[in-house]
């Protein structure tokens, strides 16, 4: 487990990630990683993957396509 604080930086909120969290993530400075919420509703950080990349983006269109029966079977 990492501890970090939440900071403000100009109109936005930045939380940071020390060496040991970073190497965890295989991330490096200047990497994109994605803030995922998983099923038991906790939130994971991600490393750009383009295989993960683009399945979010699949998943994304199929529930914006889908938003009434989606909100229907909620």
């Amino acid at each position: 487990m990492f501890e970090t604080k939440i900071r403000k930086v100009g109109n936005s909120a930045v939380i940071t990630l020390s060496k040991e969290a970073m190497a965890v993530i295989d991330a490096a400075e200047g990497d994109t990683i994605y803030l995922v919420r998983t099923d038991d509703g906790s939130l994971a950080l991600r490393r750009h993957e383009d295989d993960f990349a683009a399945a979010m983006r699949a998943a994304e269109k199929v529930m914006d396509d889908n938003r009434d029966a989606l909100q229907a079977l909620a």
